[in-house]
């Protein structure tokens, strides 16, 4: 049983959207879209603590921004939780300081009502024995959501992120269960000297006959809650290493 502490449910409360939402909220800077099965919502906090429109630039002293695929019933998603370092927030007319990644949270969910893992959907009958609820498409539920780690072959379109100099910095890789990985920056400069160069967080999972890859891609130095684009690459997974793109990691 999992013994919960005041960290971790603030964590769990953290929001990664406003609190109210326009359809005008789905355009560039604010960070929200959706395209396809894919989605991304963003939640920033300025530095210097202005709201409305104008809070959508930055420097922010926090960022919550959450990326995610749904398919046939189940859906993935990555919550990434970023904070400047505790002193670290400067002053008027100082450098603003970088954003570090606090929190990474993997959502594994299905839309039917139930938990995924079906460990998790026993229930107590009238008597006290213990009953389960099973589902014919189980087993491929099981394989799409906690399957081996890590998508087949790697990350199957890499974004361009910059020189090595700048990728071994501010990013890092990761596999996960399910057939998924992750190209994430956890590590972000608000710089202006950087805004040209931009950021991006990669989600790659292929939970059945599809491969999914959505990208998040956002610009730099203050303006970096503000999306450039939000790609969403399809392909059927049986096919995926024969159109696999090599480019070396180039735009859309």
């Amino acid at each position: 049983e999992l013994a919960w502490d005041g960290e971790h449910v603030d964590l769990v409360g953290s929001t990664y959207w406003p609190s109210e939402m326009e359809s005008l909220d789905f355009r560039g800077p604010a960070g929200n879209m959706c395209v396809g099965n894919a989605y991304t919502i963003c939640d920033a906090t300025p530095l210097d603590g202005k709201s409305g429109d104008v809070a959508h630039e930055g420097p922010f002293s926090e960022m919550r921004t959450e990326l995610g695929v749904q398919d046939n019933g189940m859906r993935f998603r990555i919550k990434l939780d970023y904070s400047a370092l505790d002193g670290d927030a400067g002053s008027e007319g100082e450098v603003p300081p970088p954003l570090h990644l606090k929190t990474l949270t993997i959502c594994r969910e299905t839309l039917d009502g139930y938990w995924p893992s079906a460990d998790d959907n026993e229930e107590k009958g009238r008597e006290g024995e213990e009953s389960e609820v099973f589902r014919k498409n189980q087993e491929e539920i099981s394989a799409a959501l906690f399957g081996p780690p890590g998508a087949p072959g790697g990350l199957y379109d890499p974004p361009p992120v910059g020189s090595e100099e700048r990728a071994v910095d501010n990013y890092m890789l990761l596999d996960f269960e399910g057939g998924s990985t992750v190209l994430l920056p956890h590590r972000l400069d608000q710089n202006e000297d950087d805004g040209e160069a931009g950021w991006v967080t990669s989600l790659d999972w292929t939970p059945g006959p599809i491969r999914y890859q959505v990208d998040r891609k956002v610009m730099g130095g203050s303006k970096l809650k503000g999306l450039r684009t939000l790609e969403l690459s399809e392909v059927q997974s049986a096919e995926a290493d024969k159109y696999r793109p090599k480019d070396g990691g180039s735009d859309m």
